[in-house]
């Protein structure tokens, strides 16, 4: 793959439904400018941990590297418990994505049922991410650019209608930035900013697959640092110029809890078939984070696999470098997540919501970890910091913030009466990932295998 790709992969790792459908929710919560403040204290955390994978996957590109890193710089326990999670996480969002798609289709056939559209998608996802990494990068790239021109012409449109150049419904007169200071800058007060950090937090989830494709891209040295810069400049532009452009046309408490505050900017402009296109939009979205999230699922087996923390035969791979079992093992995952959405939602599924939730707070903050860890190793080992493919900014301001701004969102889970119940089901579960792995070890050590 390419440096494009590894963009677009990681844009669309995260632009998705929390964008398009929730953000209407995060400017009812916080207000105008408390989203838009949310939204930039996530986009820090996320550019500090994307500078630190960015050292760790130029000098080290690994496929699936979050755990291999953590193998050698924490340790084994936490490597193994770090790749379940992180599989887990994107297993179960598989899982509500290939669902999402096929309600989505319903708006243009209500006729049909969901579960059929469902399992086309799921046929499609599944023959791009097992016929070539090529194929998958590519069609990725594409799946992107079409939610990257989504938001790129909504912003533009929505800039226009605040200054006047094109009329919108509601107002004889420039918009301008008035609503952004009808009710005071936060109407609900600071702590609602502290509340919706955490969906913003889980809203960025997703640029953290450069690191996967890291060993699956053609020249790391440059190709990551450009995709790091890049996607995270991108991220907060289309999301803070969105929440901007979203909360100077549309008051603040009527922001699009109930529609998409994308179709209710459309339709006050009169675009001709809004709710439809936006429909596209979303269902184009909802199939790339499904190509994501099976790319970085298989990739995960696939490297657990070579490591000896699951079977070898995991780890073979075809003539064109696709680790089929890795996919078709990924795939089940994912089928059986979804499968207890529909059995079991209120117990096997729910847990299984709660563990992945946390995910990539844990996996964010270990990068960070890692980083400070190869830092201190490569100069005791007698090399100079100078020597480095691609060397992080900030060092070591900004791993040492990555890691306090993630450890801040675990206070705010706890605070949260509504987030708090995933600790119950999080903490057992690292448990059990740790016993597994060690009472396997001494399995191993014991019969010497």
């Amino acid at each position: 793959m390419e440096s494009r790709h590894l963009t677009m992969i990681s844009l669309g790792g995260v632009i998705g439904t929390g964008l398009f459908l929730s953000s209407g929710y995060t400017i009812q919560q916080a207000g105008p400018l408390g989203a838009i403040l949310a939204y930039a204290i996530g986009s820090m955390l996320v550019y500090f941990v994307m500078l630190c994978l960015g050292e760790l996957s130029v000098a080290m590109p690994y496929a699936g590297s979050f755990h291999l890193y953590a193998n050698r710089f924490i340790g084994p326990g936490t490597a193994f418990t770090i790749a379940i999670l992180y599989w887990l996480n994107w297993a179960v969002a598989l899982a509500s994505e290939f669902t999402a798609a096929g309600l989505l289709m319903q708006r243009w056939f209500p006729g049909s049922p969901a579960w059929v559209w469902s399992a086309v998608f799921i046929v499609v996802v599944f023959a791009l991410n097992i016929l070539s990494v090529r194929l998958y990068g590519e069609s990725e790239f594409w799946f992107a650019s079409i939610k990257v021109f989504a938001i790129v012409a909504f912003i533009i449109i929505g800039l226009l209608a605040i200054f006047g150049a094109i009329p919108i419904a509601g107002y004889d007169h420039a918009p301008l930035f008035g609503n952004f200071v009808s009710d005071g800058l936060l109407p609900n007060g600071i702590a609602p900013i502290f509340s919706t950090l955490l969906t913003v937090v889980f809203a960025f989830s997703g640029t953290e697959v450069v690191g996967v494709a890291a060993g699956e891209t053609k020249d790391p040295g440059a190709a990551i640092p450009k995709a790091v810069h890049t996607t995270v400049l991108r991220l907060a532009i289309f999301f803070i110029g969105s929440i901007a452009v979203m909360a100077a046309l549309i008051p603040w408490h009527k922001s699009g809890v109930e529609t998409s505050p994308f179709v209710l900017v459309f339709q006050s402009i009169g675009m001709p078939f809004a709710g439809d296109v936006m429909n596209f939009v979303v269902l184009t979205a909802v199939l790339s984070a499904a190509n994501s999230g099976l790319y970085v699922c298989s990739r995960m087996v696939w490297s657990l696999a070579k490591e000896r923390m699951l079977p070898m035969k995991l780890a073979k791979t075809n003539f064109r470098g696709v680790p089929v079992f890795a996919v078709m093992v990924s795939m089940a995952g994912s089928l059986l997540a979804l499968l207890s959405s529909v059995i079991a939602a209120s117990t096997v599924y729910l847990a299984l919501v709660a563990v992945s939730g946390l995910a990539t707070i844990v996996v964010w903050a270990s990068v960070a970890v890692c980083q400070i860890r190869f830092r201190r190793q490569w100069v005791a080992d007698g090399h100079s910091v100078d020597e480095l493919g691609y060397k992080a900014p900030g060092y070591p301001f900004v791993p040492w913030a990555a890691i306090v701004m993630c450890a801040l969102a675990l206070v705010l889970v706890v605070l949260d009466e509504s987030q708090r119940s995933t600790l119950y089901y999080m903490i057992p579960f690292v448990a059990l990932c740790y016993a597994f792995h060690y009472g396997r070890e001494a399995w191993r050590r014991k019969h010497k295998r």
